[in-house]
């Protein structure tokens, strides 16, 4: 039985987490800041693709240029009258405007480019994409050279997890391997990724400990725990304090 308290500094070295690595595409088209419009707008096409790296002679990433960036040319179109978006009136959005006027990847790019490392968790890499609006992110190793490309339908893989194996990891990684806990003791049922947890566990205290390891597995989507206590640790501690 663990002692563990709802503070474990330990979970996240005991328990597997997908890296990045795990899930990024390896095979990315990119283009250099010379790349014309023209053929940029034609290999995001071709390749069904939204974003593309730019890289420097290097091989590093210098920046990332998005279907968005090439739309300001057709935004800002000339022969509109003088017109303008009501975004560019009440904003001045000088940097849209400067890529509407651009000719190449140099004047279209974002940079420097919102990256994330290969050995990054996918949580990460989630957090990211969200924060910032993107739909993909370069990834890049230590020497800021591209090493792959992570989208959001890449960090949606790991809730395809089949349910027998989101249970083997929640008894084996979860249970037995961070808890110390009697397997048998506890229930595990998973149905599309909503694991459920019944059964009973030594103190009170553990049981919010427990919801959240069994929560940072990959691939569950929730945890519904009907669990019981043997001991009302909680109640204890005010005893004593008292």
């Amino acid at each position: 039985m663990s002692s563990l308290s709802p503070e474990d500094e330990h979970e996240e070295e005991t328990m597997k987490r997908r890296t990045v690595q795990d899930v990024m595409t390896g095979d990315v088209v990119t283009v250099t800041p010379q790349t014309p419009f023209a053929e940029i707008a034609e290999v995001l096409a071709e390749h069904r693709i939204s974003a593309l790296p730019v890289l420097d002679d290097a091989g590093r990433v210098a920046g990332i240029v998005t279907e968005s960036d090439l739309l300001h040319k057709e935004e800002y179109k000339a022969g509109d009258g003088g017109r303008r978006p009501l975004r560019a009136l009440l904003r001045r959005d000088a940097q849209a405007e400067a890529k509407a006027a651009a000719v190449d990847a140099r004047g279209l790019m974002t940079a420097p480019a919102v990256t994330v490392a290969p050995d990054a968790p996918t949580a990460e890499a989630a957090r990211l994409l969200t924060a910032q609006g993107f739909k993909a992110l370069p990834v890049v190793d230590g020497d800021g050279r591209l090493a792959g490309i992570v989208a959001r339908r890449d960090l949606l893989r790991v809730f395809r997890r089949p349910d027998a194996e989101i249970r083997d990891e929640v008894v084996k990684g979860v249970l037995i391997k961070q808890l110390w806990h009697d397997p048998d003791m506890v229930g595990v049922r998973v149905e599309n990724g909503v694991v459920h947890l019944t059964g009973r566990v030594e103190t009170k205290s553990l049981i919010p400990v427990v919801v959240r390891l069994v929560g940072r597995v990959d691939g569950v989507v929730d945890v519904v725990d009907t669990l019981g206590y043997a001991h009302d640790d909680a109640q204890a501690a005010r005893i004593t304090r008292v």
